[in-house]
């Protein structure tokens, strides 16, 4: 099998139901195959893909999986399964488009020192057709846009999104680059080095993983590309809303966790003080606005961290010791934090 295209689901029946068929659509290769794993869902997702697969001409493979593993251990467990030469992580609520998949996978044919690669990520809810006599406008994904790039202090950012900032799509980005994480949301990774890497930590849970896994992939060599002539629709905020407390404590958590992981010794104390004053300043700001719960959020995302940090350290010691480059050179050596609050940057 050259590709399996992999979705993850956990009580996702009306996504399945709206999502889906355009994947089973325009994935119609013999050499690919769309595979949906279930995370214990409780809902009707297993009907409804029962119901899909009676009239399908190519039928879904179900990994049904026995609980909610969260999207990490869910997507390692699954991946167990698979044993293609290329995977796509394709998050329930995304739309695919005609001939999607096809330059995915050309590039990493092409490219043996590419490890994953991503299409350029639009925004499902703000995608509409022209009027008669207006110019369709189109609006970049919140998870992902037209590629991901993190700063020196862990704050992620993309090509056409910075912080919540998100572009339109004018063209402004439809170059092929080399980037530093490739989104979750929809990424194409060769099976075979995403297993070596370790796959998505499942400590995470959810949030961050698929940037810690990219960082580690950095670090031992590999590229990561966003290729625009791709396109895919996500909806976004699918299992939790963009503000939710719960998503707050796991970006800021997992953000800790995985510099602590990744950061050569030289750079770990001081930017992880930096972290600390930064994230009370964040906490100020929630309890300021009135957004107590997110208040709380930072707080206990940061005692959560150092309740973890201990377990962390053979982790931490196996990822430096596998290292090629101790700090990747496409890390962006400035402040995102400090562009936008300080020098109004709302592009890169």
């Amino acid at each position: 099998m050259k590709c399996s295209v992999v979705i993850l689901n956990w009580n996702g029946a009306a996504m399945l139901r709206r999502y889906l068929p355009s994947v089973m659509k325009w994935t119609a290769d013999e050499d690919t195959e769309v595979v949906v794993a279930d995370n214990g869902s409780t809902d009707a997702s297993i009907e409804v893909l029962d119901e899909m697969n009676k009239t399908a001409v190519r039928p879904v493979r179900v990994i049904r999986l026995s609980e909610n593993y969260g999207f990490a251990e869910g997507y390692n467990r699954a991946l167990e399964q698979v044993d293609a030469e290329y995977t796509v992580l394709l998050n329930s609520d995304v739309e695919v488009t005609e001939g999607w998949l096809t330059p995915l996978i050309s590039y990493l044919d092409q490219h043996a020192d590419v490890a994953a690669v991503q299409p350029k990520i639009r925004s499902w809810v703000h995608r509409f057709e022209p009027q008669k006599g207006m110019q369709a406008v189109e609006r970049f994904e919140h998870a992902g846009a037209a590629g991901g790039h993190i700063d020196y202090l862990g704050y992620p950012f993309c090509r056409g999104r910075i912080l919540s900032y998100v572009e339109d799509d004018r063209g402004q980005y439809d170059s092929q680059q080399q980037v530093f994480w490739t989104s979750g949301a929809c990424m194409c990774v060769r099976t075979r080095i995403y297993k070596e890497c370790g796959g998505l930590d499942s400590d995470f849970f959810a949030h961050m993983e698929e940037i810690d896994l990219c960082w580690r992939l950095n670090s031992r060599g590999w590229k990561l590309i966003c290729l625009p002539e791709s396109v895919v629709y996500h909806l976004g905020g699918g299992a939790l809303p963009y503000e939710s407390p719960r998503k707050l404590f796991l970006n800021f958590r997992n953000s800790l966790l995985m510099l602590y992981k990744n950061l050569p010794a030289s750079r770990l104390w001081w930017t992880m003080g930096a972290r600390c004053v930064l994230d009370y300043v964040a906490m100020m700001q929630y309890f300021v606005k009135g957004e107590g719960k997110n208040a709380q959020a930072v707080v206990k995302a940061r005692m959560a961290y150092h309740q973890m940090r201990g377990a962390y350290k053979q982790k931490r010691k196996e990822n430096l010791s596998l290292a090629v480059v101790k700090f990747p050179t496409i890390i962006y050596r400035r402040s995102i934090i400090f562009d936008w609050f300080v020098r109004k940057r709302r592009t890169f």
